[in-house]
């Protein structure tokens, strides 16, 4: 059962424990702006992004570009730490403490919009929406795009980059699978999204919402069969160790958004606001080039640590785009608005 907003944002208020620390943390560095990009304090203004990768996967060096940016540009008034491998808590978590305005970031997909009060951003990590990443980059500078941002800004979340990719997500499993239809009954890890979980579901595997640091003892338990997931973070996570095949599917060109708290973003200056956003931008380009460069090299060592990697056939993709049709045929299910596929593929230039 999927939890409710107000259900989480109980949850954040009771468990507290997380929210005060961060509070604490953010009281201490972020104070009332001033005109000179630092706190009316002096104090420096702070940025906690906790996610769970690895620092050493390209997401993690395109923060720590973003970091060494943002220091530069703000003539060290402001500034970003880190916190890899769910230091500062799960997506969920970290999303519920921006909702309290804490200022804290953390990376997030529209799947998990979709389940935070605006649902046809959702679409956006439906399974082969994209052909190629041109087609992301178009959608994200539409008008369509700036809307869902607007919405979700209104539900106190406010996006500062877009355009980072985090990989096409394939599918490594502990079973060979060639073609759509070996994932029949397969218990495959998604995180914990509507969207992810019914988007696997259609494609006949038997979606598993789980955290990504619980994945590998999950597989090494045989508690699921699989796992999806961008190359790198395949890789970085260790995961292959447990599970051998990997199939070259490109479900979803995963491009991910930061996010972080619109009322702490507000409480910037205008030029404390643009610092964050222009450099999250420079450092996104930085992160798409690190992750195009090392994804060959991920893919090279899998094999030579004995995963069996399996490039479908145009055939046996084509299988898997069939099959997925009927996710976009769901739309009740999301709340999305009506045409809003269509609308989509002519967002996108299709």
């Amino acid at each position: 059962m999927k939890t409710t907003l107000k259900k989480r944002l109980l949850a954040s208020l009771l468990c507290g424990a997380m929210a005060v620390s961060l509070a604490a943390c953010g009281n201490s560095s972020q104070g009332s702006a001033g005109d000179d990009g630092s706190s009316a304090s002096g104090d420096v203004v702070e940025l906690q992004i906790g996610f769970e990768n690895s620092a050493s996967e390209p997401i993690g060096q395109g923060l720590e570009k973003w970091a060494e940016l943002l220091d530069e540009a703000s003539g060290g008034t402001m500034k970003i730490t880190l916190y890899p491998d769910s230091q500062l808590g799960s997506k969920n978590e970290l999303i519920d403490s921006m909702m309290l305005g804490e200022p804290v970031a953390t990376l997030a997909d529209g799947a998990f919009y979709a389940d935070y009060g605006v649902p046809d951003f959702g679409i956006v990590f439906g399974p082969f929406l994209f052909d190629d990443w041109e087609q992301c980059w178009t959608l994200i500078e539409s008008d369509w795009y700036k809307e869902q941002c607007d919405k979700l800004e209104q539900q106190g979340l406010k996006i500062i980059s877009s355009n980072w990719e985090y990989g096409a997500r394939h599918t490594l499993t502990t079973t060979e699978v060639h073609s759509v239809d070996d994932l029949a009954g397969l218990k495959i890890r998604v995180p914990n999204n509507q969207i992810q979980s019914y988007g696997f579901d259609v494609l006949g595997a038997v979606s598993t919402g789980m955290d990504l640091g619980d994945v590998y003892m999950a597989l090494q338990g045989k508690t699921i069969d699989g796992a999806e997931n961008p190359i790198a973070t395949l890789y970085g996570r260790k995961l292959h160790e447990v599970a051998p095949y990997l199939i070259l599917d490109g479900h979803v060109l995963n491009f991910t958004t930061w996010v972080c708290s619109a009322d702490w973003f507000n409480s910037l200056t205008e030029e404390q606001q643009n610092w964050l956003i222009e450099t999250g931008k420079e450092a996104g380009f930085y992160n798409n080039e690190v992750l195009e460069a090392q994804e060959q090299e991920y893919l090279d060592l899998m094999q030579e640590e004995g995963v069996t990697v399996y490039e479908p056939t145009e055939e046996e993709l084509n299988g898997f785009r069939e099959k997925a049709q009927a996710f976009y045929e769901m739309g009740d299910t999301f709340g999305w608005s009506d045409g809003l596929y269509e609308t989509v593929q002519a967002a996108m230039g299709k």
